[in-house]
């Protein structure tokens, strides 16, 4: 068993929670490109119709790329046509905080992960059945791993298989 987790802080799908210590942090912030800094650290947005994962369509567990906690399973996602990956459930719901965003003129949904807090995208309520969710998502901020393969641990914490 992981020695960092309690059960407080473990999530339904048995994921330790517990955001990286300052440490973890600074090496795991160390290792973004400027892109995915500015989209995960600083709340930024990648240009549309570009990101890595927009026409990916393997089955797999999309991740977080600061920390690795897995956010969105494949069949979740959808063909939105806004020109980001889109998805109509999170893989587990505690594993995403909701924050309220005025930012440019417009109320919004901001979607971080719950464990590291790096910024993911929005969602909306003009999503497909049987939600009626759209979390649309900047590819920079998700690393994709395949079914089968491990998920990466990035905290040195003992996760799951994807």
């Amino acid at each position: 068993m992981d020695t960092h987790a309690t059960a407080s802080n473990r999530s339904p799908t048995g994921f330790d929670l517990s955001p990286p210590d300052p440490e973890q942090r600074r090496l795991l912030a160390a290792a973004l490109s400027p892109e995915e800094r500015q989209v995960l650290l600083e709340h930024g947005t990648e240009a549309p119709f570009c990101g890595t994962l927009l026409t990916n369509k393997e089955p797999g567990t999309y991740c977080c790329r600061l920390c690795g906690l897995p956010l969105f399973r494949a069949g979740e996602k959808f063909e939105s046509g806004t020109g980001w990956p889109s998805f109509t459930a999170p893989f587990d719901e505690t594993h995403l905080k909701y924050i309220r965003d005025t930012s440019y003129g417009m109320v919004r949904t901001e979607i971080v992960c719950a464990r590291c807090g790096g910024h993911q995208g929005h969602v909306f309520p003009d999503g497909p059945p049987p939600t009626g969710l759209r979390y649309c998502i900047n590819s920079v901020s998700l690393e994709f791993v395949r079914d089968g393969e491990p998920f990466r641990d990035k905290l040195g914490r003992r996760e799951h298989s994807g």
